[in-house]
């Protein structure tokens, strides 16, 4: 927990105060009853004593307090909510490479049923896109909040020659500008005095197994994306013993790992590493619980208000049903 006023925490030495007065009170309270050298006198004239009742309505005063002061300096916690300008573009490897089995059925797939998870762990506000790319870069969905047409094209991927992962984040930065364009209304949204305003969350999704064959570099790609501040997580499809039958043979497709890392290392998105449909499934629910939220502080000041008014009202009525007079 944080405050907003901190400096106002110093009203929490009115009840410190208070809490040594009491203590103080009572002390005084037992040393007279000390003079009192007549004790059965004393139990003859003196009122019931109601035991530790009686500290009951000033713990309650106290807390009420304290409540009250903390409320002063604004207190506030931090909360994950969504975004729901957020932006993600799904780049999928449909190259031949994709066909091998060493994910099961194969990788592409498995990538499919793992995509479809990764859809249902994301927020409903959040725009999803995607692009597919073998040699050429295809365009299957502009980022959008139907979540529902994303997954049927996702259904319907295709094998193709080649791979082009510099163009598909080429083609993925081309469609967050657009949203962002689109979404920038002066209007409606939020801005300084200088007319500044804070883009939207974006992040682009590459699902590959990491060898670029066509197209400009992957380096040159992730520059662009470092220069919009766009971070790109990858995942790394298949393993090292991977193959396809194509009509000139079998052929090795080891999936290249440090390929895919090193696009996520320059842009400041995560590696991921998943070597089964299991694991792909595991690594799309923790990356769809994450995308698109941000941290936000929010003002608890109310509820400690509350608090201390709920104490106040606690000491006042036990004051009273006991001891007949408020504290």
């Amino acid at each position: 927990m944080s405050f907003l006023a901190p400096e106002r925490l110093f009203l929490l030495a009115v009840p410190a105060v208070v809490a040594g007065a009491y203590i103080w009170a009572q002390h005084r309270r037992a040393t007279y009853a000390v003079r009192f050298t007549n004790l059965e006198l004393l139990d003859r004239v003196a009122p019931e004593a109601p035991g530790w009742r009686r500290h009951l309505p000033a713990a309650a005063l106290l807390a009420a307090l304290i409540s009250l002061a903390v409320a002063t300096a604004r207190p506030a916690a931090s909360v994950e909510v969504p975004q729901e300008e957020a932006t993600v573009v799904l780049a999928i490897d449909v190259s031949l490479s994709m066909d091998a089995d060493d994910v099961e059925p194969n990788r592409l797939e498995a990538a499919k049923a793992a995509a479809a998870s990764f859809l249902e762990q994301v927020p409903e506000e959040m725009n999803v896109g995607l692009v597919s790319f073998s040699g050429a870069v295809t365009v299957l969905v502009p980022p959008t909040t139907d979540h529902t047409a994303v997954e049927a094209s996702i259904g319907r991927l295709q094998l193709g020659p080649g791979t082009a992962i510099g163009e598909a984040i080429f083609s993925s930065l081309d469609l967050i500008a657009e949203t962002e364009a689109s979404s920038s209304d002066p209007a409606s949204s939020d801005s300084d005095t200088n007319g500044d305003r804070q883009q939207p969350a974006a992040t682009i999704l590459v699902l590959s197994d990491g060898e670029t064959t066509a197209g400009r570099p992957d380096a040159m790609a992730s520059a662009a994306a470092g220069e919009r501040g766009i971070p790109i997580s990858t995942v790394a499809f298949g393993t090292d013993q991977g193959e396809v039958s194509l009509p000139d043979g079998i052929v090795p497709v080891p999936v290249n790992e440090g390929a895919l890392a090193q696009v996520a290392g320059d842009t400041g998105g995560e590696f991921f590493d998943a070597d089964s449909s299991d694991d792909l499934r595991s690594v799309f629910e923790g990356i769809g619980s994450e995308i698109g939220r941000e941290v936000e502080e929010r003002e608890l000041t109310d509820w400690f208000a509350a608090a201390g008014l709920l104490f106040a009202g606690l000491a006042a009525a036990g004051s009273i049903v006991w001891f007949s007079r408020l504290p």
